[in-house]
């Protein structure tokens, strides 16, 4: 064999080689390189972020939505909750949980403005369907570089009113340079945490030709984030503490048991399991405009930050057409769980953010901003990340419920 050959074919080997000392780390279920390859496979036009070692994956196909990112490129962990069964089979006819740990809804879900029941039917699942173009259609995709997309959609709704609503969509998604994350969160450098996140801009627009107002009702912007769920992980809402009444609606479906919540001294905290159905709402009266969780054993701490108005007017969205329809919550947290019949989509837990209620005259818009942090690390670095941004040490997160 020439000289020549044996090199080309020593380089074929350690190539060879490399890939498949790589690959195992990027294909493992878990990594971000597993759950992009799978986004790929369903959507061709999915986009990956990159900014530094920070990865977002986000597809036009499916609502724009962010379906999960990673702190350590492709063979860091995948911190997004996906939903792997609901791409093969037909469209549900209540919700398409492709999952995301992003997605953008239009609220109210119940209520008389609900966009979620046809108009003059009784607010039960049998009758509950999420609208089509923000559960199944496509997004177009506006512009793209390698730290952002911008995507939008334009929607004709009908509302349980019987208010015919045009409404434009425009959300842009930005992955954050480590400088920007730490400006944001007023962080100082911390090198032993490795971090990712991103910030979504959420523009609703009333395209058609009359006002909303409380006569006709109007939708709001509603984000919510799906993430894995373990029997470590306590999520963590500070509130306003100087309000002594109860901080939380906790009975969206059914009182949440008290041994799963707790709060005091301006922090809730809210047992992320995945084994037991609530959700909890906070008013807009005692909000912050930051949330978040942390999973002690794979020390991941998730933070979400948001715009919030104290004294604007936010659409209850429970199913119920008899409370005030301007006494919603601007902040809400859901843990999954088993349904009656024992059937289960999850498991999984949320944190949302909702805009105030949109009262927009033809071509005015209304913006909500939401940005997704996590973190993993050493847990002295965490620590100070959580007391900085969420007010409380984590060890008080974790003695909290467990």
């Amino acid at each position: 064999m020439k000289v020549y050959q044996i090199l080309l074919f020593s380089l074929a080997v350690v190539s060879l080689s490399c890939r498949n000392r790589q690959s195992p780390k990027t294909s493992l279920p878990g990594s971000f390189g597993y759950d992009s390859s799978f986004i790929v496979k369903h959507d061709s036009s999915a986009i990956v972020l990159a900014n530094e070692n920070a990865r977002v994956i986000v597809s036009p196909k499916y609502q724009a939505k962010v379906f999960t990112s990673s702190a350590a490129g492709d063979s860091g962990v995948s911190f997004g909750w996906i939903h792997y069964k609901a791409f093969d089979g037909p469209l549900d006819p209540h919700m398409n949980a492709y999952g995301g740990e992003n997605r953008l809804w239009l609220g109210p879900e119940g209520g008389p403005f609900s966009l979620f029941f046809p108009p003059g039917a009784k607010m039960e699942f049998a009758n509950w369907k999420t609208p089509a173009p923000f559960d199944s259609e496509p997004w177009k995709v506006k512009a793209h570089d390698s730290v952002s997309v911008t995507l939008e959609k334009n929607m004709s709704l009908k509302n349980y009113a019987e208010t015919d609503m045009d409404v434009s969509i425009n959300r842009k998604i930005s992955v954050l340079s480590r400088d920007e994350i730490n400006r944001l969160l007023g962080l100082d450098a911390i090198p032993s945490v490795e971090a990712v996140g991103y910030m979504t801009v959420n523009k609703l627009t009333n395209s058609g030709t009359g006002e909303w107002n409380e006569k006709t009702g109007m939708p709001c912007l509603w984000l919510l984030d799906m993430f894995n769920p373990s029997d470590s992980t306590t999520i963590c809402i500070p509130y306003s503490a100087q309000d002594t009444a109860k901080p939380a609606t906790t009975g969206y479906f059914g009182e949440i048991p008290a041994d799963r919540i707790k709060y005091g001294n301006g922090v809730l905290y809210f047992k992320a399991d995945g084994k037991s159905r609530g959700k909890l709402g906070m008013h807009p009266r005692v909000a912050k405009n930051v949330a978040g969780s942390y999973d002690a054993a794979k020390k991941i701490l998730t933070v979400i930050l948001f715009d919030i108005d104290n004294n604007a007017k936010y659409l209850n969205q429970e199913w119920v057409t008899t409370k005030p329809p301007f006494s919603g919550d601007a902040v809400n947290a859901y843990n999954d769980g088993p349904l009656a019949d024992g059937t289960q989509m999850g498991p999984f837990y949320e944190l949302e953010s909702v805009s105030p209620a949109a009262f927009l005259k033809p071509g005015e818009s209304l913006i909500h901003h939401q940005a997704v942090f996590h973190f993993t690390g050493d847990q002295k670095g965490l620590n100070t990340i959580s007391q900085k941004v969420l007010g409380v040490s984590l060890e008080l997160v974790k003695s909290a419920l467990f």
